[in-house]
């Protein structure tokens, strides 16, 4: 299966979590890390699966790499239906009012524009003791499993 790993980052901590999941899906996956300034969201294809993974920057919003993919999303509104994505957001709970909001958003934009997310939202929080993969690399399991399950149905 191809499945585009796409990262929105101020810090590169949302790439260094794209890498670690790609080592986690292994060999039986095809999989395509970029940075979301690099894509472009009427490219998508619906044969693919997407894992996005994007950190919160200032007020809630998406960090810069992810603003051009945001505007083309906002802008151009292309069509996704038959696209199938995951996110997963990274954040720091110290900045409670703003809490992963940058996660949040993208799904929210994403499924404005017709594409389905598969599962829940997966989030870290800086603050706490568990390092990023602690958290992902399970939840990533949780939402493999379940593709192979709506496949298989």
């Amino acid at each position: 299966m191809k499945v585009g790993i796409y990262y929105g980052s101020e810090t590169g901590n949302s790439e260094i979590l794209c890498e670690d999941i790609e080592t986690e899906l292994g060999a039986g996956f095809d999989c395509d890390i970029q940075s979301l300034a690099d894509v472009d969201p009427s490219a998508l294809e619906p044969e693919a699966f997407y894992l996005f993974v994007t950190s919160t920057y200032g007020n809630g919003d998406l960090p810069s790499t992810a603003l051009p993919f945001e505007e083309a999303l906002t802008g151009g509104k292309p069509d996704l239906k038959g696209i199938r994505f995951a996110i997963f957001g990274l954040g720091d709970q110290v900045f409670a009012e703003t809490f992963n909001h940058g996660s949040e958003k993208l799904a929210a934009m994403l499924v404005a524009q017709g594409a389905t997310q598969v599962g829940e939202r997966g989030i870290h929080d800086a603050s706490s003791f568990e390092m990023p993969e602690d958290i992902a690399l399970p939840w990533v399991q949780g939402i493999m499993a379940q593709m192979a399950a709506d496949k298989a149905a």
